[in-house]
């Protein structure tokens, strides 16, 4: 629903589709039928956004009630964001074009620490106070979840709650409870410290934070009935819970033109510098049957004609096989290419990709991490250099030409001869192309490099490890670059500055919102694109504000110390990441979950329920 000034601001926008709504499958509602409206929120562009799979879940699920209608949100480009400003048009959802400040909740997706300003810049262009303490009414709530709300404490000064874990059944929980509060009209304060009694509920204003003379965290006390630790939610059966059967089709083209469904949850690789895998445990299976069922509705309301099977590692999925076998016969006979994301060197199917890719065959990701096995070992990859050699191999007698190796710089223990054994094993995957007798005439093999800083992270056996810094980046990257001895392999890595910062708020407290709120009004957002970054403000933010962010980001914990998100419970106690960080020192790798179980304790949030090995030892 466009307005007349709105469509005079369209025409001089670089690309108006991100900006009008009325897209395919996208849900309009009669306003005055609903009791609540929500807006869903993704900090970056219309692109990026459209591609996130928990927006497209959420988004059905709150437009599944007939009380509430959910709409989307995009964070607008600089051009459009400046014709808005200029010509009085707050921030608005796509569905209605109504501003977002007269809805009920606004919802925030976290997926990365240096999407922080573009939330605050959305609020700022939505005419909604930043900060928690200056929004006196009930609504609009602004809530986030995600994985950056494991620690959403450098935001806590932003958000009235955040969920942590899973939002399929919590969300409709406390749409509930917002509904009986607006009926008794409640205020603001009433409204939060009941929500906190809801599981997997975060209200970070009934919290107080006390720090040490050397800066670290004293003591986090809960109050007015909230719980000392908030525990994730987490739902357990894949095949019952609420999942979408249709996804608006984007107007553009979006950065994974594609739909995607989720085949499990969690992870059985115990990666020690993955926080994914730790946060999404315990493990849990959608059944071939049902996932099948999901993906032809999904094709047959979408017309995409590409699925990715979505997962932190697919080829661990037990009904792989089975699902593929059942789908091929109609993915070909639709010309519907499935792409399955996230293989593992150690266990590539290769006959089941080729069958899927006899519609169109895109090109192989494996993601090694480190370039020896001694450093492999440390992080617990557990794979070794011949398994990434093997399914190099198979690809190529596959047909494929074109291998990409995901690698990190800066991993704890870290050597030269781990940095100099990236390009060596990029070499060796580039002779095995060359050694195959049935590689395609005339074709050249491309093996792609990316070494990006490794960046700790909350809920890892290596949450305590120092991030190397910044000059320490940039001479391993020179040492890598220099290693190379071929042109067939190419070599990419993220600038150090960037994933500084995001190491900063990654492990930061809530002395960092009034940084992130200065950092914006001098001009940051946008973080995320390497064109608008601006390290040299942020920089002079942390500075004004007397924060040293090496504090954060290259600073050793000790086991001891009170972490900033320790009253966060996500299934998995601190004394498992110790025991692993450890081992990870010594050198020692843990075997799979279906291997052995390492009693990470993650079962207890399923009724004791993860995988058949599993048994709590911790």
């Amino acid at each position: 629903m466009i307005s007349k000034k709105l469509e005079h601001i369209l025409m001089r926008v670089q690309k108006p589709g991100r900006y009008t709504g009325g897209e395919l499958n996208s849900v309009i509602k009669d306003k005055s039928a609903v009791e609540l409206r929500y807006a869903f929120c993704f900090p970056d562009t219309y692109e990026i956004g459209s591609s996130h799979l928990g927006m497209k879940i959420l988004y059905s699920l709150v437009n599944a009630r007939d009380d509430a209608w959910c709409e989307r949100v995009f964070a607008p480009w600089t051009d459009m964001e400046q014709l808005m400003r200029e010509n009085g048009v707050e921030l608005y959802a796509l569905e209605s074009g109504d501003p977002i400040k007269d809805f009920d909740v606004i919802g925030f997706t976290l997926q990365y620490e240096l999407s922080y300003t573009n939330v605050l810049n959305m609020l700022d262009l939505a005419g909604i106070p930043l900060r928690s303490a200056d929004r006196k009414g009930l609504t609009p709530l602004i809530i986030a979840g995600g994985p950056c709300v494991c620690n959403a404490e450098p935001m806590a000064e932003f958000l009235d709650i955040t969920l942590p874990g899973e939002g399929e059944e919590v969300t409709n929980e406390l749409l509930d409870l917002l509904k009986e509060h607006k009926k008794m009209g409640s205020d603001k304060e009433t409204f939060l410290r009941a929500a906190a009694k809801i599981k997997g509920v975060y209200v970070p204003s009934l919290y107080d934070v006390s720090y040490n003379d050397d800066g670290t965290v004293k003591e986090v006390t809960a109050r007015d009935g909230a719980p000392e630790k908030v525990e994730k939610r987490i739902v357990s059966n894949l095949d019952t819970m609420f999942a979408p059967e249709t996804f608006v089709v984007p107007n553009t083209e979006a950065v994974f033109d594609r739909t995607t469904v989720e085949v499990f949850r969690g992870c059985i690789r115990g990666c020690r510098f993955c926080q994914a895998g730790f946060l999404y445990r315990p493990l849990r299976e959608k059944s071939p049957q049902e996932v099948e069922r999901q993906c032809r509705a999904i094709c047959d309301s979408s017309g995409y004609d590409e699925i990715s099977l979505c997962s932190l590692s697919i080829s661990d999925y037990k009904g792989l096989e089975e699902l593929v076998t059942n789908m091929l016969p109609w993915a070909i006979d639709e010309k519907i290419n499935v792409s399955l994301p996230s293989l593992r060197a150690d266990n590539f199917p290769k006959d089941l990709v080729e069958k899927l890719n006899s519609v169109r065959r895109s090109g192989l990701t494996f993601a090694p991490e480190a370039g020896t096995q001694r450093l492999r070992d440390v992080i617990n990859k557990n794979i070794t250099e011949d398994e990434v050699l093997t399914a190099s191999r198979r690809a190529f007698s596959g047909g494929w030409t074109a291998v990409k190796l995901y690698f990190m710089l800066g991993l704890p223990t870290e050597t030269d001869d781990d940095i100099k054994g990236i390009s060596q094993l990029a070499q060796k995957v580039v002779d095995e192309y060359y050694k195959n007798p049935e590689k395609p005439k005339g074709k050249s093999v491309s093996v792609s490099v990316s070494a990006s800083p490794f960046v700790p992270k909350p809920f890892t056996p290596f949450q305590w490890e120092p991030q190397s810094s910044r000059d320490e980046i940039r001479r391993k990257q020179e040492v890598l670059y220099e290693s190379r001895s071929t042109r067939k392999v190419t070599i990419s890595s993220t600038p150090p500055e960037s994933s500084f910062l995001e190491g900063v708020f990654a492990r930061g407290d809530r002395k960092l919102s009034k940084v992130i709120e200065l950092a914006w009004k001098n001009g940051c957002k946008m973080d995320g694109w390497n064109e608008h970054f601006k390290f040299d403000t942020w920089m002079e933010a942390f500075e004004q504000c007397s924060i040293d962010p090496e504090f954060y980001a290259t600073r050793r914990r000790d086991y001891d110390e009170v972490l900033p998100w320790d009253h966060m419970d996500y299934g998995i106690p601190k004394a498992f990441f110790v025991r692993e960080s450890k081992r990870a020192q010594e050198g020692k790798t843990t075997a799979n979950c279906r291997e052995k179980c390492a009693g990470c304790g993650s079962d207890r949030l399923n009724g004791g329920v993860c995988n058949e090995k599993c048994k709590t030892v911790v």
